[in-house]
């Protein structure tokens, strides 16, 4: 340990003077432990000693050193009836085990037990004590200032900081430490403590335990107050750690500790009132969280859901120093409840203690009894003096008080751990091994592999860390009518279950803060609903956030959605953003009225087709019927038909049969036709050209070529269509890009220059046909069919051409509607401008269907 005396150069002198004059005098050297030696307040011999660090007393007396003359011991103040219980807790479990015959027969146990003032400096200098004496030891043996440790094990300390001192210290000795209380995950650290064990859980456990119970709640955004310590900063820190991984978010953590000054105290309960969270972790000692509750209380600082560490959640004194209803509807973890059998009435028989001769019995005594000894230096008149015959029926102090029942059974299971491991040690039966050497070496690596049950069944054990198995009982702080506290087991946490296992609340009422019987909410931004995801607010941690409307085609089903996820294609957002709903398949159904137009518009076209067809075939052997090629007329009037109904292959739902359909059976049906009607052109060429003298022109294309030319015409189409469906036929295409909410159910083109090659292949014959229409308008007939074939390939192109940007700049199933328009318009056109004069002349003037009026004024002159 580091010296806090710092002498000048004279006193060092002086020092070095004395010891040259000390050594002259003698002529044995001896080593001695330098300082003064250190009494226990406690002590008992036995064949194996245990030592025992507590904190009997909580503070001391602040001294100013001058650093001219030696420091004068700690003067301790406050005295700690608590520890007073830990150390009676230790020595009942010694009592009982030297009056047992199961364990250690034939040995006894001594103690040594120091008080520490709850100095850090002061549990170093007596755990030096415990390992080395105060005796001193001859130089001139044969192994000069050395000596076996004067204790096996030591037990203690309650608090965290002083046990991480000790065990450094003894650490290097291999003397076993067992602590009751000191919960600090870092002493789980073998590297820097390999001799600690203790019999508490460590604070790992806790603090993870404490975020768990947050996150159960709901509450995420807390504030945090911490003990300024090792206790409470290195269990924040866990806290904090596990926090975050839970989404938990920190507005403040601050440290106290219970020596700060009132102005940090103030900037504490500043923060606490300036900030939004209604939730309070508090990691604090019980000593530390008395001086919080007494500033706090002067500042009304109610209405706050605190959250606490075992130290101090099921400590009576801490609720009956809340007056003023601060701490009411706390929630925190505790040792589990535990029993002792005996340990009761040996702590109440205090007659035992009066027989020691120790001062410090003296001053609990009259703290017990609120009494003073004749001869005791602080004894005051207004007092009554002590007889040393009091009895404790009647006295309620935190001494009576059994509520640390489950620490009291740490201290006890750790001097039976100690006892267990010398019992085999020693190899005990009936009898023990008394004759052998003892090395705290080997009892601390057997002590950790240690295991047995207590006479109350409780297992004991200790893993590689040398902590026992981490269990917690939550509690709840529930106000009753009296005024007092009830101390409400309201849940469990196991940490050797799985971790959805862990924490396991009971169904009963809780009581909160102010009395309420409703969970508060403490959270920096209220929940996302479905349909909407969070985005962090600048500059704020992730708990604050706002919540803004997912998007089109993305939904968000959970709330506090950290995303929104995008629907399948086939899927849209519902209005509410919460649900993908199927998306509406759209195309060109007979039910609709557009459907239902084209339908009836084809099948009118069908039906006027059959009906020319008829009034053709009826009078099919006048002049007007015979005069341009029958054959080729009721040729086209039959590939009209298929014309208008190829319409409606268009109209439905496409399917892979339909889509391959569609194109091939338009393309083919309109080459036939426009073949017929090219054949019809050229025969009216070919009709007057023959009248010229020595023309034979009509011999080359009679009937039979006439019938070949179409067929020839027509094969094209067929090959140009046979080599499309071959190569990349079209196929049903769900069509996504279009629009944002339905599905276009189209036919895909597969190969657009198969599409390309069906519709300039009819549209160089339409051109062929009406340049060959157009020379042969003016030829001299009564009735030139030429003209009304150039009317009816005008149209057919007009409507073609304006087709294209129309079908290419139409969405959705318009585009379908398009090209059947397209379809039944040039099916139309020809249809009329070919056959309704005809059929006009037949039905309204027979007297013109003579072959004199067809020739009469078309002869030559």
């Amino acid at each position: 340990m580091p010296s806090t005396q710092r002498w000048p150069e004279q006193g060092w002198a002086i020092l070095q003077l004395l010891l040259v004059v000390s050594f002259s005098q003698t002529e044995e050297l001896v080593c001695r432990r330098r300082g003064d030696p250190e009494s226990p307040q406690l002590y008992k011999d036995g064949d194996i000693m245990l030592g025992g660090i507590f904190s009997f007393h909580s503070s001391w007396k602040n001294r100013q050193d001058t650093y001219i003359q030696k420091p004068l011991p700690l003067q301790c103040t406050s005295l700690n009836f608590r520890e007073f219980q830990f150390a009676q807790a230790m020595l009942f479990a010694i009592e009982e085990i030297n009056n047992s015959t199961d364990i250690l027969p034939g040995i006894s146990l001594g103690y040594k037990i120091y008080d520490t003032c709850g100095s850090i400096a002061r549990s170093v200098r007596v755990a030096l004590a415990l390992a080395n004496g105060n005796d001193a030891a001859s130089a001139l043996s044969e192994a000069p200032c050395t000596r076996l440790s004067q204790v096996q094990a030591i037990m203690g300390e309650t608090s965290s900081s002083p046990s991480m001192a000790i065990a450094t210290v003894i650490g290097s000795f291999r003397i076993p430490m067992i602590s009751h209380f000191a919960t600090c995950a870092c002493l789980s650290d073998k590297t820097k403590y390999p001799s600690f064990l203790r019999t508490v859980p460590s604070d790992y456990y806790q603090s993870r335990a404490l975020a768990q119970l947050v996150k159960h709640f709901g509450w995420t955004w807390v504030g945090a107050i911490r003990t300024n310590d090792d206790y409470g900063n290195n269990g924040m820190a866990t806290f904090t750690e596990t926090a975050q991984r839970l989404g938990i978010c920190l507005e403040y953590s601050v440290s106290f500790f219970r020596t700060d000054p009132p102005d940090k105290i103030q900037k504490i309960i500043d923060t606490i009132k300036t900030s939004t969270s209604k939730v309070i972790v508090a990691f604090l000692s019980h000593m530390d969280m008395y001086v919080i509750l007494h500033d706090f209380s002067h500042h009304n600082l109610t209405g706050y859901q605190w959250v606490g560490s075992e130290s101090w959640t099921r400590d009576p004194q801490t609720a009956a120093m809340d007056k003023h209803h601060i701490l009411d509807g706390a929630i925190g973890l505790s040792i589990p409840k535990a029993h002792v059998s005996g340990v009761r009435e040996f702590m109440l028989d205090v007659k035992p203690l009066n027989s020691s001769s120790n001062e410090m019995f003296t001053e609990f005594w009259e703290a017990l009894f609120s009494c003073k000894f004749r001869q005791s230096k602080s004894s005051s008149g207004n007092q009554r003096e002590c007889t040393g015959h009091e009895d404790l029926t009647g006295v309620q102090s935190t001494f009576t008080d059994m509520s640390f029942m489950p620490i009291f059974n740490n201290v006890y299971k750790g001097v039976y751990a100690v006892a267990h491991t010398l019992h085999s040690i020693l190899n005990c039966n009936k009898t023990c091994n008394n004759t052998m050497q003892l090395d705290p070496y080997k009892i601390l690596q057997l002590m950790k592999k240690i295991q047995f049950k207590t006479k109350e069944g409780e297992e004991v054990y200790f893993n590689e860390n040398g902590d026992p198995a981490a269990k917690y009982e939550i509690i709840n702080w529930q106000p009753t009518e009296k005024g007092i506290v009830d101390f409400v087991t309201v849940g469990l946490h196991d940490a050797s279950l799985p971790a959805d296992k862990q924490l396991n609340l009971q169904n009963k009422s809780l009581i909160w803060a102010q009395n309420s019987q409703q969970v508060p909410l403490s959270v920096c931004s209220e929940k996302c609903p479905a349909g909407t995801h969070k985005v962090l607010q600048k500059g704020k941690p992730v708990c604050c956030y706002d919540c803004l409307r997912c998007a089109e085609g993305e939904i968000s089903n959970i709330t506090d959605s950290i995303t929104c996820v995008r629907c399948y294609p086939e899927f849209w957002s519902n209005e509410r953003r919460d649900a993908c709903v199927k998306k509406k398949a759209e195309f060109l159904s007979y039910e609709e009225i557009m459907g239902a137009l084209l339908t009836a518009a084809s099948l009118f076209g069908t039906c006027i087709t059959n009906v020319v067809a008829l009034i053709f075939f009826r009078y099919r052997k006048t002049p007007i019927v015979r005069a341009n090629n029958s054959e080729l007329s009721f040729l086209l009037l039959f590939s009209l038909a298929l014309c208008f109904l190829c319409a409606l292959i268009f109209i439905g739902r496409p399917t892979e049969w339909s889509c391959m359909l569609r194109h091939t059976a338009f393309g083919i049906t309109f080459v036939l036709c426009i073949s017929c009607v090219l054949g019809k052109t050229m025969v009216v060429l070919m009709a007057f050209r023959a009248t010229l003298p020595s023309s034979n022109v009509m011999t080359w294309f009679g009937p039979a070529q006439q019938r070949l030319s179409v067929l020839a015409f027509t094969l094209i189409q067929v090959i140009i269509c046979v080599l499309w469906l071959t190569i990349s036929p079209p196929f049903p295409f769900k069509n996504f890009k279009e629009f944002k909410d339905k599905i276009i159910l189209e036919c895909a083109l597969g190969s657009a220059v198969g599409f390309w090659a069906v519709l300039g292949y009819i549209g160089l014959l339409a051109l062929f046909c009406f340049i060959l229409a157009f020379l042969a308008r003016k030829l001299p007939d009564n009735f030139n069919e030429a003209k009304f074939i150039t009317f009816s390939m005008l149209i057919f192109c007009a409507v073609w051409l304006t087709f294209i940007p129309a079908y290419i700049s139409s969405p959705g199933k318009f585009s379908v509607a398009v090209e059947i328009f397209a379809i039944l318009a040039s099916s139309f056109g020809m249809l009329f401008c070919i056959f309704i004069p005809k059929c006009y002349i037949i039905l309204l003037q027979p007297e013109k269907n003579t072959k004199k009026n067809m020739m009469g004024k078309g002869a030559p002159k």
